[in-house]
Parts: structure tokens; C-alpha cells; sequence
């Protein structure tokens, strides 16, 4: 038997194809296009999901035909929050609202106005990138297309629906809508109806590794398969990859540095710090919750200095490894909030700064500075998991950043905590995914199935380079401080 990972991210959409062992057999992925109309608005068109899903299909049966025709359980990983819409006879009603959409920021005040103890209920604060926020904005300035709403799906539920014509959903990714009563595990009807909507909108809830549906039987004879095939409940982007790296238990961590940054930490019960931003989720394996710190710009910000300076990214980080530890106590320091920030802020306005620019500065201190302001990030999302009570020994250290060894040592100084490189990191999401349709499939015991890949380096903190970054750290987190009335003035100008 084979088992699919369908993993739905913000730039691609990318597929594993695994073995009984979960070792992987292919692999493919095909690119997505973001459309920013507006100045804080970032939207997706749903059928592209779906074609970038059929596309990676088609190659990955070219390269495994024998193993995609036993293809027996289909896991789905999904970028969280996005807001999909569809009405009565299934058509979407106007493109999907991102994660990274800012536009909402004022109905976050009305939401928690309209339900003052919305952080016990849902563990969290209303920001922007939530679902729930999108709907009130959508009632007040698309009114047509609110009204048309029959149902509300979360990106890799509408690519479930596609699978099985099941509307489906599980406790990961509906942790982050605002509708979740997250340690009940349910829908919350006070939540849904501040928003103007009820059950009948919703998709219908399983956990992760439970079977969501059955791939239509359309599709399974279209693409050759021999068997019936199960569709498990799946899970949001960072819970798939937590079970893709072994973060399942309670002190488990990951830190990942993707177009967001993330600092995953699984916990035995639900554990809320709404206060400083830290997301209290539920997990996407039964009785399992977990916490998150999040900044929305990480190795995005290294793509942005990319974008603006015309060098590869690959050549910045080799600028910023050459400087000396001189060299890098002189670089300018960088506020990494391009797209706002989330933890521990909750800062809609927030805006990207590079503070102490000289005419002696180059490239590389510029790449230097971008690198340390994301791991300063980290490092204050850290403090705020720290806050609610959770302490950590190491982390996994996965993502597109987690090829650059001198981000890893960075981070790892910055947070105070070692970090360390695992086999196949850049496919976690993806092989999560593939783990949740196996479980669904044999109904296997998820600690024998999610176990950590091989390591396959260490991250250790530096003395030599502590004292140095936690001194930077400190001006960092003035400045923020100095700033941030500036940021709402700026934003209202």
C-alpha cells in the first residue's frame, strides 16, 4: 500500500507519495500565485489549488505508476485561516482571503466588543489573518457575496471536498477561525453567531487522523487506482508538520523558518497566553493541543532584501556568514514586521524597519541584520510560550530557512535553546499528511507511525556570540516599543 501527503502552502502546492514505513517514494510540486489587489489584502483563487493539485497528480503518477495505483489513505496540510466561500450549489462566490490578509484589523475590535470573553472561548486573540474577522469585513462591504454564503471552508477543506464531496474540517485548522471552542473541541454557536452565521456553514468535524471520507469513485478509476481510498481529516500546515517531525507528546517543539516563522510547542491540555499573541490550538491527533508563536515575515523578509537588492538569496547568506562578530555588532538592526505581526504584538500596523543605517553598510550587513531581527522574533515568541508556562529543552528546526546552518546557530543563540536538523525537514508538512492518512487507514497507534526522522545536525547555542546578541536583542525590543505609535499614526495616514 501507498499513502498520499497533499500539502496546500501559500506559494505551492506539494505532494509525498510513501510506503507502508512512511519512507518517501516521490515527490512533487507545483507553483501558486498570491494576488494582492489592495494594499494589505492577499487572496488565492480556489480552482488554482485545485489545478496545482491535479498537475501533481498527473507527475507524480508518471514517476511511481505502480505505487500510485496501490494508493490506499490521502492525507491533507493546509495554510491556515483563509476564508473560502461557496454557495448553495457549490460554486466559489470571490477569491480566498489569506492568512497573511491584514484588512480586518478593525472588525477584531468589534469581534471581541461583540463577545468580551472570546480569548477564554477560542484561546485566542481576534487578528486580521483569523477567519471569523474576514466574515464581519465581508458583511460590510461585500454584502452580496456574504449573503450568498452556504458554506465556509478553510483552503485544504475545500481541496477535501474536491477529493470526496464531503464538507469536512478537523480540530487543527478549525482552532484558527475564531469558531472553535478549543478545549471542547467544537463548534462554539456564541462565536458563529457574532459573525451572523450558524452550524449549517460550517464543514462537519473529526480529528486529523480520523477518516473524513472516501475519494470519489470518479477519480479513483480516472487515475488508476486499485482499491478504495480513505481521506483523513488531515491537519493545518504547522500541526501536519509537527507529525511529519515527531512532535506529538507533550515538551515536543519545532521551529520553522517558512514565509512565516513558527515556534510549535505540543502540550498534554490546552494551555492560552491570548495576551501575547501565542495561539492555543488544538492538535490534529485526539486529546493533543499544542501552542504557537508566529511572525508573518521570516524567510520572506530575506526574499523581500532578495527582491530589492537583485542577489540571490543563497549569495546574501553567504555575505552575512563572511562578517565578523565586529562586523555584525555594527549591522543596522531590522524590525521584521512587513506584513504586520502577530506574536507577541498582535500589530496590524507594525511595519518593517532598518534602524542605524551608515554609509559604510553593505549587503551583507544588510542580510546579516534581516537574519538576527527573525531570530529575534523567534526569540520574543519564545518568551511569550515561556509566559504561559512552557519551557523547552530543544526544538526540530525545519523549513526553507533550515538549509542555512548559520540561521540555525543564530536562532539557537538568540532563543537560548539548542535546535537540531532532521532528515527529510523540508517535505514535514507533506509527510505529515501522508502520516494522517495512514493512521486513518490501518488505525495504527500514532506514537509507532509519527517518530522523528534521523537527525542530522545540532544547533547549540554560543557563548562567545550570547552576550553580544542579547544586547541587540534589547535595543530590538526598545525600538519596537518606541515605534509602535508611530506605526498606527503611519497607518492612518
Amino acid at each position: 500500500m501507498s499513502y498520499l501527503g497533499i500539502d496546500l502552502g501559500t506559494s505551492e502546492v506539494k505532494l509525498v507519495l510513501t510506503d507502508d514505513d512512511s519512507h518517501v517514494i516521490a515527490t512533487s510540486s507545483a507553483r501558486l500565485r498570491v494576488d494582492n489587489p489592495h494594499p494589505l489584502w492577499s487572496e488565492q483563487a480556489p480552482q488554482g489549488w485545485w489545478n496545482a493539485t491535479l498537475d501533481t497528480i498527473a507527475a507524480l503518477r508518471a514517476e511511481a505508476p505502480q505505487a500510485f495505483q496501490a494508493l490506499r489513505g490521502i492525507g491533507i496540510s493546509g495554510q491556515m485561516h483563509g476564508a473560502t466561500l461557496l454557495d448553495r450549489n457549490g460554486n466559489v462566490l470571490r477569491p480566498a482571503i489569506l492568512w497573511n490578509d491584514m484588512r480586518a484589523h478593525a472588525e477584531c475590535v468589534e469581534l471581541e466588543a461583540l463577545v468580551p470573553d472570546a480569548p477564554a472561548i477560542t484561546g485566542n486573540r481576534a487578528m486580521p489573518g483569523f477567519t471569523a474577522p474576514k466574515l464581519l469585513w465581508l458583511s460590510k462591504y461585500e454584502p452580496a457575496v456574504y449573503r450568498a454564503i452556504d458554506k465556509v471552508l478553510l483552503p485544504k477543506d475545500y481541496l477535501g471536498w474536491k477529493l470526496t464531496g464531503e464538507f469536512v474540517s478537523e480540530m487543527s485548522d478549525a482552532a484558527g477561525t475564531l469558531w472553535l471552542d478549543v478545549a471542547q473541541r467544537d463548534w462554539s454557536d456564541r462565536m458563529l453567531a457574532a459573525t451572523g452565521l450558524d452550524r449549517s456553514h460550517m464543514p462537519r468535524l473529526v480529528e486529523g487522523s480520523d477518516v473524513a471520507g472516501h475519494l470519489r469513485e470518479e477519480l479513483r478509476r480516472e487515475w488508476g487506482i486499485s482499491g478504495p481510498v480513505v481521506v483523513a481529516g488531515g491537519a493545518g500546515d504547522n500541526a501536519a508538520s509537527a507529525v511529519g517531525i515527531g512532535v506529538i507528546q507533550a515538551g515536543d517543539a519545532f521551529l520553522s523558518l517558512g514565509s512565516s516563522g513558527v515556534l510549535f510547542a505540543a502540550t498534554a491540555r490546552h494551555a492560552p497566553n491570548p495576551q501575547q499573541g501565542v495561539h492555543a490550538f488544538c492538535h490534529c491527533l485526539p486529546g493533543q493541543w499544542h501552542q504557537m508563536s508566529v511572525i508573518l515575515s521570516a524567510a520572506a523578509s530575506l526574499h523581500w532584501l532578495s527582491g530589492v537588492t537583485a542577489r540571490p538569496v543563497a549569495e546574501l547568506v553567504a555575505g552575512a556568514e563572511r562578517l565578523t562578530a565586529t562586523q555584525q555588532a555594527q549591522a543596522p538592526l531590522f524590525l521584521p514586521y512587513l506584513n504586520g505581526e502577530r506574536t507577541p504584538h498582535n500589530d496590524a500596523t507594525a511595519k518593517g524597519v532598518l534602524f542605524g543605517m551608515t554609509p559604510a553598510h553593505e549587503t551583507a550587513h544588510l542580510a546579516y541584520a534581516v537574519m538576527e531581527g527573525v531570530a529575534f522574533a523567534m526569540a520574543d515568541g519564545y518568551a511569550a510560550l515561556q509566559a504561559a508556562g512552557t519551557t523547552l529543552e530543544s526544538a526540530a528546526f525545519v523549513g526553507g530557512g533550515s538549509r542555512s546552518a548559520f540561521w540555525g546557530d543564530l536562532c539557537a543563540t538568540a532563543l537560548g535553546m539548542p535546535l537540531r536538523r532532521h532528515a527529510g525537514a523540508e517535505v514535514g508538512a507533506a509527510l505529515g499528511a501522508a502520516r494522517l492518512g495512514r493512521l486513518a487507514r490501518t488505525g495504527e497507534d500514532a506514537a509507532s507511525v509519527c517518530v522523528p526522522p534521523e537527525v542530522l545536525e545540532w544547533y547549540r547555542p554560543d557563548a562567545a556570540r550570547q552576550a553580544q546578541l542579547q544586547r541587540r536583542l534589547a535595543q530590538y525590543r526598545r525600538l519596537y516599543r518606541s515605534l509602535a505609535d508611530e506605526f498606527i499614526a503611519f497607518s492612518q495616514s
